[in-house]
């Protein structure tokens, strides 16, 4: 399942990252350059690890970007400033909620997937 959302999310991540160049409030989100080229180098490697990756690699990248995805999301919450310091946006405040919300979905998936195991043929 990790190689399944890695392929969707990655493609995901990889269209918002090129969309975002030319639409910077894609759906209510706040696209700024840098955001944009985090969006495409996060795409690409999670589309690396579900189409290259074994299935223990997909898991652990998940795990892992997942974590620091729910992070982005939380501290976004929380300290808008900071978050909007590191994508340079300007206007930080209440306008970030949304990303901040899609942050911390995009985490919590990753992390389910990152955790979740197959489920193991009983043995007779």
């Amino acid at each position: 399942m990790a190689k399944t959302i890695c392929k969707i999310f990655g493609a995901v991540l990889l269209l918002v990252g090129i969309v975002g160049f030319f639409m910077h409030n894609l759906l209510g989100l706040h696209l700024t350059m840098i955001h944009n080229v985090v969006h495409i180098l996060t795409g690409l490697v999670a589309l690396y690890f579900g189409v290259s990756g074994s299935d223990s690699s997909a898991r652990t990248f998940s795990q892992a970007f997942g974590a620091i995805y729910a992070l982005l999301g939380i501290v976004g919450l929380f300290q808008p400033g900071i978050i909007a310091t590191v994508i340079q946006f300007h206007e930080a405040g209440d306008t970030m909620f949304m990303d901040n919300i899609v942050h911390l979905l995009v985490g919590a998936v990753f992390l389910l997937v990152g955790f979740i195991r197959a489920p193991q043929p009983a043995s007779t």
